[in-house]
This record gives structure tokens, sequence and C-alpha cells, in this order.
């Protein structure tokens, strides 16, 4: 069965994951792919072999929603790039998210080198 990787990023890293999207691809298109809306679709319109299934936009709930698949078993990677330097109106829904997969022990990765770390260690 293939593995499940949640996609989400902060806007000022949208440019970051999509290219690490399209770097990645032929590992994706192995993978089922959630993500929120508006990351989902910037993936969806630079690599359209790959299936993504779009959320809400994060601060309209995606975040949750994707953490509800996490507390139901239906994520395996948590890709989350991450801004540190921009303050996020729905931060409250970030940190409950990486709790979540904190608590149910999936890989997540922040940033793209713990990305492509994660990549590399697992076996598709």
């Amino acid at each position: 069965m293939p593995l499940t990787i949640a996609l989400i990023a902060h806007d000022q890293k949208k440019d970051d994951l999509v290219a690490f999207a399209q770097e990645h691809r032929r590992v994706l298109a192995k993978c089922n792919l959630v993500a929120t809306g508006t990351t989902g679709n910037r993936v969806a319109e630079a690599c359209a072999e790959l299936d993504v299934r779009k959320m809400k936009s994060g601060p309209l709930g995606g975040d949750q929603q994707i953490g509800a698949l996490i507390c139901e078993g239906g994520v395996d990677i948590l890709i989350f790039f991450v801004d540190p330097l921009t303050p996020m109106p729905h931060d409250v829904d970030v940190k409950a998210l990486t709790r979540l997969a904190t608590v149910y022990d999936i890989p997540m990765a922040l940033n793209r080198s713990t990305a492509e770390a994660i990549l590399a260690a697992t076996r598709f």
C-alpha cells in the first residue's frame, strides 16, 4: 500500500515546497499526497502528473483537516515547510498539527533538508 504524505507550506515557503516536489516528483508519484488548499494547487500546477488531494486552505481549517487524518492513521509522513520569520494568524492550528504528528509518532519535516532525509530513508 502506498504511503500517504501530507504537504503544507507557509506562504513564504510555497516556492520552496513546489521546487522540492518537482525535484522529487518520481518518488512522490508513488505516494498518496494530501495538501492544504493553496499549497496543493501550486504543487498540482507545477507537477501535473501528481495526484494531490486538496483540503481547505490552512487558515480556513486545512491544517485541522490534515490533523484529523493524522489522528485516524491516514498520514504516514508530514512535510511542512514553515516560515519561522513571519507571524501566522493561525499559529495555534500549526502548533496543534505539529503536536499531533509528534503524538502519533509520524516522521515530520519542517524544512527541505529534513524532508530530503526522510525521503532518502524511506523505502518506496
